[in-house]
């Protein structure tokens, strides 16, 4: 096999595949081995006659047709590699020489390609600085929130308040009708939490262990089961036990039994320089994403339908996806909202169109400035990606073969983010009237 580009005219890129006689008349001879059993002959036992006289009675093109698929569906991802073209569609225009014995068979193939293009705007970009400073407020918070993590539940003697968690049993009913999964038992319900129909908590706030409630409320009208959305319901409730959240000091206590360091001094001086890190990470990440936002903005182009719709699909798989782990599908869900996948469509274009364009602004971008992959730097990517699944590097190289090609193009990617972020001017943000 040998592929040639013949022209290039936008983004459309046409080949030809050139498959020595050789090469084709093997291809010929396992077509008919294959499919030799479906002919019945006079004098011969069924698929023992000839591949000479099946193409004397049939004509010697008999088997042309499935020779020259199985050819192609293997030759075709080939040429691509080699010709170094990425496909945007399904190949078209697909002409095949005159076939003769003895000469080569040669393919002509048109294909759109991703677009290649100059790309005028993309340094000197101009975005809003991001400079978050941690302060003791922002220190404070954080200890409180580690100390509510190593909070205990102590169960108290007194009416329920707002804060609080009870146990509970319940049995809801419409119309006096228990209705499925209105019923528990020993259920734990923190007060003010929102898990339960608006006025439910509400109305367990003031009761104490032992007692028994009807609570009155009404199902939201968009309430996913269908037979409850908008009715009125009862429950008939009795409060087990109320349990206070007790915190402990945020102390020197608490500092060593939560961290290395002996006194709370030292943990909040650690601490602080931790979330100034994790501040400054994401104030880089933000305004990476403000340079992409500016390079978008700074170069229109005319996008092939075929990636636009190709981006919908996957950005709609995923969802799927997420929603499927709930067991809900995206068109459950989009006619729990009034909608249809066709207007999730709609609704998710500018989203599909923003990926699509950075997307091909990028690989220009790393085109024109001849970003490349160090070993190294490919070697720490299939680190980073095994250390999530506890695999090493050659296991992941093993399990994905000649797709680590996508960890290198993955890897150019962030290279040329880098590289528009240090190339923009970053200005102060400007102060509100």
């Amino acid at each position: 096999m040998k592929s040639t580009i013949i022209a290039k005219e936008g983004n459309e890129v046409k080949f030809e595949v050139v498959f020595a006689a050789e090469e084709f008349e093997a291809a010929v001879d396992a077509v008919f081995k294959k499919n030799r059993n479906q002919f019945q002959i006079d004098g011969f036992r069924k698929g023992k006659a000839p591949r000479k006289i099946i193409e004397r009675m049939y004509g010697a093109e008999i088997f042309y047709t499935d020779a020259l698929n199985d050819l192609f569906d293997e030759a075709y991802p080939k040429a691509l590699a080699e010709l170094d073209i990425e496909p945007i569609d399904q190949p078209k225009d697909l002409q095949v020489s005159d076939i003769k014995k003895g000469e080569d068979v040669t393919v002509t193939v048109k294909v759109d390609a991703f677009p290649e293009m100059e790309i005028a705007n993309y340094k000197g970009l101009e975005i809003e600085k991001s400079a978050t400073v941690i302060g003791d407020a922002e220190v404070q918070a954080e200890l409180e929130r580690l100390a509510k993590k190593q909070a205990r539940m102590e169960t108290v003697e007194r009416a329920a308040e707002n804060g609080d968690t009870v146990i509970i049993d319940f049995v809801g009913s419409v119309d006096g009708v228990e209705f499925q999964g209105g019923t528990a038992e020993n259920y734990e319900l923190k007060l003010g939490s929102g898990q339960f129909i608006p006025g439910f908590e509400d109305q367990l706030v003031g009761q104490a262990a032992g007692t028994e409630v009807e609570v009155a409320v009404t199902f939201p009208e968009e309430y996913h089961a269908e037979d409850l959305a908008g009715k009125p319901a009862v429950f008939k409730t009795t409060v087990h036990e109320v349990k206070q959240e007790i915190l402990p000091e945020i102390d020197d206590e608490l500092a060593s039994d939560i961290s290395d360091f002996e006194t709370l001094a030292e943990f909040k001086e650690d601490l602080a320089k931790k979330l100034q890190n994790d501040a400054d990470n994401m104030d880089e990440s933000i305004m990476k994403d403000r340079a992409l936002e500016a390079l978008f903005n700074a170069n229109p182009i005319e996008t092939p339908e075929v990636m636009i719709d190709s981006e919908l699909n996957s950005m709609i798989q995923e969802m799927n996806q997420q929603l499927g782990m709930q067991g809900i599908s995206v068109e459950d869900y989009m006619k729990w909202m009034g909608k249809t996948v066709e207007d999730l469509k709609n609704d998710s274009r500018d989203e599909a169109l923003r990926r699509v364009n950075t997307r091909i602004l990028l690989k220009n971008i790393i085109r024109m400035e001849n970003i490349d992959v160090t070993d190294e730097e490919l070697e720490a990517e299939v680190a980073a990606f095994g250390a999530q699944y506890g695999m090493t590097n050659e296991q992941v190289k093993e399990m994905i073969g000649p797709n680590v090609k996508y960890f290198k193009e993955d890897v150019q990617t962030k290279k040329a983010i880098e590289f528009i972020f240090a190339e923009a001017v970053k200005k102060e943000a400007e102060a509100e009237a």
